[in-house]
């Protein structure tokens, strides 16, 4: 192998999921970004799931024949819960991001808080989690919706069990709402998760492995506060800018190294791998609690993860660098 050859990365973007223009964006940030060592290969899957190079149709394996590594910009389904993964592992392609098993649990919102609720605590201190409940559909419509109604903390957020970027998620305070909000989520799946809603500052913090010298290296925390119009951090505040973020947030040093020290936990909880960005929301009384993980965070020009990597003095190239080692020395 001479010197001059460079390490060939599939860069995977598109995909069948709801999160598939961001994950077109992270893609072509992965590939404007990669070190010159690095040549990247884009390897576009559409969003009937056809796989593609240079335009071409191509099957799994025609596509990363020639590549070292897959680096992962894939968003939501089929990306982040462990499918395109299980195809990698069986071809024997090393990977960037999560492994298939981590990857499911941590996008299935209910089984990660389990996971997290049984692991958490023997990690660093105690996670906190918000009440929260899984319903079928068949469930309600066996029991009513005047009975979950009861049962159910006020407010509460409804959200669906597996769909990213806050797709199909509602606020509920009134029993009409709770109509309105199950028909939201349950156009996403067959399941929801209802959950007790914690009103306080929200932050978002991402970890990375084996950075600067740590086992687990958490950024520091970003701090999100919606505008008047968004009552969360939604799809449209995510991607449409109806939020502002302070990058570092201005949490005291107590908060701050909650929020870290709960990020880390969760990465480790779950079992992730290489980068990973935990949402929390800290209420000024009970704390830092947990809401969700991901496992493959957006790293476009408007996402967090790249913003929080800048805020520590690092770079996306010296970060994808990074990333990429680690899934090559596997």
């Amino acid at each position: 192998m001479s010197h001059a050859h460079k390490i060939r990365v599939a860069v995977l973007r598109g995909g069948p999921s709801s999160e598939y223009d961001i994950s077109l964006s992270t893609g072509d940030a992965v590939l404007k970004n990669l070190p010159s060592r690095y040549e990247g290969v884009d390897v576009f899957i559409s969003q009937d799931g056809i796989w593609h190079v240079h335009g071409i149709e191509r099957s799994p394996a025609q596509a990363l024949k020639h590549v070292d590594v897959a680096f992962l910009a894939l968003h939501g389904q089929f990306g982040e819960d462990g499918k395109v993964q299980t195809i990698l592992e069986h071809l024997g392609i090393p990977y960037t991001g999560s492994q298939a098993f981590p990857s499911a649990l941590a996008m299935h919102k209910h089984h990660a808080k389990e996971a997290v609720k049984k692991l958490g605590h023997a990690l660093a201190g105690t996670v906190k989690l918000a009440w929260h409940k899984i319903f079928t559909r068949d469930e309600i419509r066996e029991r009513g919706i005047h009975i979950i109604f009861r049962e159910i903390p006020h407010p509460s957020i409804v959200k669906p069990v597996a769909a990213g970027s806050s797709v199909g998620v509602s606020i509920v305070r009134s029993f009409h709402d709770l109509e309105s909000a199950l028909e939201a989520a349950f156009a996403h799946g067959d399941s929801v998760m209802i959950e007790e809603l914690i009103e306080g500052r929200e932050a978002t913090c991402g970890v990375v492995d084996g950075f600067r010298g740590q086992n687990r290296y958490a950024l520091l925390p970003v701090e999100i506060i919606p505008h008047k119009k968004s009552p969360f951090f939604d799809y449209a505040a995510k991607y449409h800018g109806q939020a502002t973020e302070i990058c570092p947030g201005s949490f005291d040093d107590v908060t701050k190294q909650a929020i870290q020290n709960a990020a880390v936990a969760v990465h480790e909880s779950l079992g992730l791998r290489h980068y990973s960005r935990s949402d929390f929301i800290v209420h000024p009384k009970r704390g830092v609690f947990f809401l969700e993980t991901n496992t493959l965070p957006g790293l476009t020009a408007e996402s967090l993860f790249p913003k929080s990597i800048a805020a520590v003095g690092s770079t996306l190239p010296d970060f994808l660098d990074h990333i990429i080692g680690l899934a090559l020395s596997r």
